[in-house]
This record gives structure tokens, sequence and C-alpha cells, in this order.
């Protein structure tokens, strides 16, 4: 129970730092598309939307070497 609770601490702390990062693109590919139709803002939320799920599916990986990096393979503290 101890790596599943590091787990969730280690990714949320970790997605709490990328969401703020992801704020800054994310802003600038819509507020220029603000009068655009809606398809066209479609597509870019849609490609957006997209990258930012491949981002946070990728922090699976540090938060995988940072549970290697605490744990034992048996699940107990180094």
């Amino acid at each position: 129970m101890d790596t599943w609770k590091f787990a969730h601490d280690y990714c949320g702390k970790l997605w709490w730092k990328i969401g703020w990062l992801m704020i800054i693109p994310s802003a600038l590919v819509h507020i220029p598309l603000y009068h655009s139709d809606e398809n066209t803002i479609g597509v870019a939320g849609g490609i957006l939307v997209t990258i930012q799920c491949i981002i946070l599916i990728v922090s699976i990986y540090p938060t995988e070497q940072a549970l290697k990096k605490n744990f034992n393979d048996d699940g107990t503290r180094r």
C-alpha cells in the first residue's frame, strides 16, 4: 500500500506541475482562434487535447523510475 500512495502522490505532484505548464500553450492555441468557426476550434482543441493526453501518459515513466529508486522489488522501502 505504501507504493500505491507514493505513486499517487508523486504522479499528482508531477501532473500539477505539468498542468501549469500546459496552460500556456493551451491559451496560445485558443486565444487566436476565439472568433474562428466551430470546426477550426474543434480541430485545434482536439489536437491540443491529444497532445496533453500523450504528455500525461508519458508521465508514467518518471513515476515508475521514482518507484524503482525508492522501493525494492517486493514493495519495501529502500
